[in-house]
């Protein structure tokens, strides 16, 4: 079967989610522009989108028309080549509604799982829970005779258990999408000992085809993303415990999202991240990666302590920031979460005293903004990060510990086996968490 022919029968499962959606998108789209080649005209080409959600299906709809609007917009005159032999299409708005019903009329949206019993290809963006993929997967497999290719979305759960459990021997891979899909530019491949070599040709193929950046990752529960983002996140939690023991857990909330974010360059502080992703979601990927773990303990309690209180971040439909450890206003941290006393502190009535106890930044400190754009990373961070090292304030000190920290992860990645090489870990770093240098580096040597 061809790339093309592959691309025939395709169904996404979890097809109304946040990453669903996107993943449904940018394959919408390249089955539309497949099918727009000379060769491919007349043939059909169903993307079958399944969710359990009516009303989520309704508004993936219209997200899509919204979408495939702007990418329509961004390549008309690849379009005009396509549509050359439609003398009735003229004028620019013309081709861009002509594409977008045809990017359109190839998503069948629906609840019915059994319209996936017919696609050659899978896949599965469904809840983070390796149980009800398997149970998914296994179900559709065992009703559809074409043997399909299964692609992954899990960000946590290793490939070969699904595979077995599942009996999908060689047809299933992680294909981990970052978040979001339409987006984001990096892909995590994870394949097993069984993977059939096609398959994962193809899954490279379309990668190209999406222009996305594939960084491999070896089949260890929470791959290199999540194995160095959980990571990260309980070295956080726990230093903001230590300072606790001093002060309001809040105001030692508030100063380590500090430190993570402003002195060590980063687009979000640690805090905000975990919020960002949802506290929920980062403590089902602890639980799914805790068993795996055979020298450590992936596991906050604080985090079972939000939960327990209802609060777990994340985001809206919309996409608007849910509150979590922080309050937000308009993506403006406003407040930190006083977990004894359950309540919001504004952080007006106490940043001010937090950030001098911190300290200055470190002399030539640049926002991340600007640094992220920098081409010459060595030149700039080799500097800053030696007159870090040099500061005799409180935020400097915990800022360098934390590099240290997150440069002992990624290398322990590569030992254990997890990533392949320094640069894999650093480019989803990079890439895939917009960091503005990789963690495995000489600045924190």
């Amino acid at each position: 079967m061809t790339y093309d022919e592959r691309l025939q029968q395709v169904a996404v499962l979890g097809a109304a989610g946040k990453m669903g959606s996107g993943i449904l998108l940018l394959t919408a789209v390249e089955m539309a522009d497949i099918s727009l080649k000379p060769e491919n005209k007349g043939k059909t080409f169903v993307l079958n989108a399944i969710d359990l959600s009516d009303e989520g299906l309704a508004g993936l709809m219209d997200y899509l028309r919204v979408q495939v609007i702007k990418i329509a917009e961004k390549k008309t005159v690849w379009l005009r080549q396509m549509y050359a032999d439609r003398a009735d299409l003229v004028e620019n708005y013309e081709i861009i509604d002509q594409y977008v019903h045809d990017v359109i009329k190839l998503v069948r949206p629906t609840t019915a799982m059994e319209t996936a019993y017919r696609s050659s290809l899978v896949f599965e963006a469904v809840t983070e829970n390796k149980d009800l993929k398997v149970k998914i997967l296994k179900q559709l497999d065992e009703n559809n005779p074409n043997k399909p290719w299964y692609f992954t979305n899990t960000s946590s759960v290793p490939i070969q258990i699904i595979e077995s459990e599942a009996d999908l021997t060689g047809r299933v891979l992680g294909f981990h999408f970052y978040n979001p899909p339409a987006v984001q530019k990096l892909v995590e491949l994870i394949v097993t000992q069984k993977s059939q070599p096609e398959m994962k040709q193809f899954a490279l193929d379309y990668a190209k085809s999406l222009r996305k950046v594939v960084v491999p990752s070896n089949d260890i529960a929470g791959f290199i993303g999540n194995g160095h983002f959980m990571r990260d996140a309980l070295y956080g939690i726990n230093q903001a415990l230590e300072l606790a023991k001093n002060r309001p857990f809040y105001e030692a909330v508030y100063m380590i999202n500090k430190v993570s974010q402003d002195f060590l360059i980063r687009p979000m502080g640690i805090f905000q991240l975990i919020d960002y992703v949802g506290i929920d979601v980062v403590q089902f990927i602890m639980k799914v990666m805790n068993p795996h773990m055979k020298d450590e303990e992936l596991h906050s309690p604080i985090l079972d302590q939000l939960m327990e209180l209802g609060v777990k971040g994340g985001q809206q439909s919309s996409g608007v920031q849910k509150d979590g450890f922080l309050k937000y206003e308009k993506g403006t941290i406003t407040a930190v979460y006083d977990i004894n006393k359950q309540v919001y502190v504004a952080v007006d009535e106490f940043a001010a005293s937090c950030d001098q106890e911190l300290g200055e930044l470190p002399a030539g400190h640049k926002p991340w903004k600007a640094a992220v754009r920098i081409a010459d990373k060595d030149s700039h961070f080799g500097p800053y990060f030696e007159a870090m090292k040099q500061a005799n304030n409180p935020g400097a000190k915990l800022a360098v510990k934390y590099g240290q920290n997150s440069n002992a992860i990624g290398r322990k990645l590569v030992s254990d086996g997890v990533a392949n090489q320094d640069e894999d870990v650093n480019t989803v770093m990079l890439t895939g968490f917009f960091h503005a240098y990789g963690p495995i580096n000489n600045y924190f040597a």
